[in-house]
């Protein structure tokens, strides 16, 4: 069995394994955010107990730091698998507390682009093979495929940024998606300018966020599904912004999704790309494929 540290990489893993041996499980619960969930210290024995355990890299997941290191220390048979590896993270943005510190200043959420994330899916397949040789064609093949599917993914997110009438997006969460910003040419501002999704919001935050919405004369913001959403609600009562739209990094799933099967593409297409033409004047919300329970969602 492979466990997996994180949302999107378990369904990576799972889609790379597809067709072999290796069963995947989600260490993370469902309707729970990956990057400021604290699990009990137990979820170590479930870590150790894996052929394989897919993590997202050092200072990202701090209990995964901690698993990591008596995996290592008990020589344990666990294969570590960094779907990471050799992928170059950018360089926070200047708006980040002086006091974050994460890998140096960089910011981790690199699978919000296709491109990057395609690196981390040949990371966890030569990761895989090394666990169990035998499925090497099979592991080497689906990874083949899955990012065949991150092409076509990155092809439409470049359609709708270019459909853009707007390069400005206000989101109620906090830091983690520069990567769309960046790699689609836009600028992406969020709410809190730390990485933690726990960090609370400071009066200056309402209030350049405010003053933001105003300036730039947005319509339409996007709000954090997996973070509280009182957040956009107060800048929509607050501001001429109309409503708000869900967004999410990937970092979580829930019952409904699972329900429907839903992964990282499924979410992508169904939940921030709709949300993503709203908020750049790319469609009006009638247009796109949300349903009207997502405006001013609870």
């Amino acid at each position: 069995m492979a466990v997996a540290s994180f949302f999107t990489f378990y369904d990576f893993t799972r889609q790379i394994a597809d067709g072999t041996s290796l069963s995947v499980d989600n260490l993370v619960p469902v309707g729970l955010h990956g990057h400021g969930w604290e699990p009990d210290p137990s979820i170590t024995q479930d870590i150790v107990d894996a052929d394989a355990f897919v993590h997202v890299g050092p200072d990202f997941q701090p209990w995964a730091d901690r698993a990591i290191e008596t995996v290592q220390d008990d020589d344990a048979g666990t294969h570590l698998v960094n779907a990471r590896e050799g992928i170059e993270l950018l360089d926070l943005a200047e708006t980040v507390e002086d006091d974050e510190e994460i890998e140096g200043g960089k910011d981790p959420h690199f699978w919000l682009d296709p491109g990057l994330a395609k690196q981390a899916v040949d990371n966890i397949a030569d990761g895989l093979t090394e666990v169990v040789p035998d499925h090497e064609g099979e592991f080497a093949d689906n990874a083949d495929e899955l990012k065949g599917e991150l092409d076509e993914l990155d092809a439409e997110w470049e359609a709708i940024f270019e459909g853009a009438q707007r390069e400005y997006v206000f989101l109620a969460a906090h830091n983690a998606f520069e990567y769309l910003g960046q790699r689609y040419g836009a600028t992406i501002q969020p709410l809190i300018a730390n990485l933690a999704a726990s960090d609370d919001v400071r009066t200056s935050d309402m209030q350049y966020a405010e003053d933001m919405i105003a300036e730039h004369d947005i319509q339409y913001i996007g709000a954090a599904i997996f973070e509280p959403n009182s957040w956009a609600k107060q800048l929509v009562d607050e501001t001429d912004a109309e409503a708000y739209y869900p967004v999410t990094p990937y970092a979580g799933t829930k019952d409904e999704w699972v329900d429907q099967g839903w992964g990282y593409f499924d979410i992508a297409r169904n939940i921030n790309m709709p949300t993503f033409e709203i908020a750049l004047d790319a469609a009006d919300p009638e247009e796109t494929d949300l349903g009207e329970e997502w405006r001013n969602f609870d």
